[in-house]
């Protein structure tokens, strides 16, 4: 039997020409046979740990007023909610638990160093966080519960908000299309693309899948900052064939065209820009929690298998001159295509078996990611919770 599309009757190329950062698109039953891993009480005990990212969000019953708590949360916090008009929302859940690295599994047609993480929200009926929009493309997946999500117009930096409330509101947002989504649908957003999603009764879970999407603000920055660190202060401005100006107080097309090739020159270095890039995309979502396994190096032969760590952001880059670099959360690793196989298991699958017949690299290599924390070897968490 085929297994079903993610995108139903559409073909994920259909998908990527059509609709991927162009349109909506909504999925009946994306995850109909689906076990989410995730339920309302463990969320809960998820937004009550110092290290969760999460926040509660409750609204008046006009909608019109917002407060926002951020986590950790105290547990007597729920006891006291009311009964409507409220929303949890968890953020980076495959960070904590393992089994949704299943779920994110699904999205493996876009470059896995395009994924960002996996949020999690529960709402009481009419909860919500209010018409917005977000800078990335998004996955919506109804896991439990009904929401109706209200989608039209896009919007940016320059669209009017409400003021003096804790969250972004957008006071002119108008909805185009109405649905209203049961466990299983999946609803697509390209980025900036005005939404508003409320819960339908109690009970409603929703799992938001998002992608990476730096400004060109942050690539510049961090480009920059890395070449202010690497370039040495005796490389500077020079014009050795500086011509005789009319005007001193001019500064030149010559003087600019000679400034612009001095930076197309960075950028015009492959291993350079590469290096950058690889380190950039593979940044953890949260450096100050990433630690590396120090220690005896793991006998490997004796493992039962290795399993990409829970957040763990992985990619690999091919040069011209035919060398090869792993990134591994920020960090980079050199190998050669002989060792190409073993990377590409590792940069597209959260576990595989025992290694067999390693030579002397790739068991450095190994190591290496272990020690670093980008790997883990022990027991596969149990498949039947996800």
């Amino acid at each position: 039997m085929t297994e079903r599309s993610l995108f139903g009757e559409i073909t994920v190329e259909q998908f990527l020409a059509e609709y991927w950062q162009k349109k909506p698109l909504l999925v009946r039953g994306a995850f109909a046979d689906f076990e989410f891993p995730v339920d309302a009480d463990e969320l809960a005990g998820l937004a009550c740990e110092a290290d969760v990212e999460s926040r509660l969000i409750t609204q008046s019953a006009d909608g019109e007023q917002f407060k926002l708590s951020h986590g950790p949360l105290d547990e007597s916090v729920f006891a006291e909610l009311p009964e409507k008009d409220w929303t949890l929302l968890v953020q980076a859940v495959d960070h904590w638990v393992p089994q949704a690295a299943e779920l994110m599994q699904h999205f493996s047609f876009a470059p896995n160093w395009r994924l960002d993480d996996l949020m999690i929200s529960y709402a009481a009926d009419g909860g919500g966080v209010g018409p917005h929009y977000d800078n990335y493309d998004v996955f919506l997946i109804q896991a439990a519960g009904k929401r109706r999500w209200d989608v039209g117009g896009l919007f940016g930096e320059e669209s009017p908000r409400k003021p003096d409330i804790p969250v972004m509101i957008l006071p002119d947002f108008q909805p185009e299309q109405s649905w209203e989504l049961e466990p299983g649908d999946m609803l697509y957003l390209p980025p900036q693309v005005g939404h508003n999603g409320v819960a339908v009764g109690d009970g409603c879970m929703t799992y938001s899948v998002g992608f990476r999407a730096p400004s060109h603000a942050e690539l510049f920055q961090s480009f920059s900052r890395k070449l202010a660190d690497e370039l040495l202060s005796e490389v500077r401005y020079g014009d050795k064939n500086l011509p005789l100006q009319d005007h001193s107080g001019e500064i030149t097309g010559q003087a600019l065209d000679q400034v612009k090739q001095l930076m197309q020159g960075y950028l015009d270095d492959p291993a350079r820009l590469s290096q950058w890039f690889g380190e950039f995309m593979t940044e953890p979502k949260y450096p100050e929690l990433a630690a590396g396994n120090e220690g005896d190096a793991v006998e490997l032969a004796e493992i039962d298998g290795l399993y990409r760590t829970e957040g763990a952001r992985l990619a690999w880059h091919k040069l011209a001159d035919n060398s090869f670099t792993l990134f591994a959360d920020g960090q980079r690793h050199s190998f050669t295509e002989a060792e190409l196989p073993l990377v590409q298991a590792i940069t597209e699958e959260y576990a595989f078996g025992p290694p067999e017949n390693l030579s002397d690299s790739e068991t450095a290599l190994l190591q290496a990611l272990i020690q670093q924390g980008a790997l883990h070897c022990g027991e596969e968490y149990d498949d039947e919770e996800g």
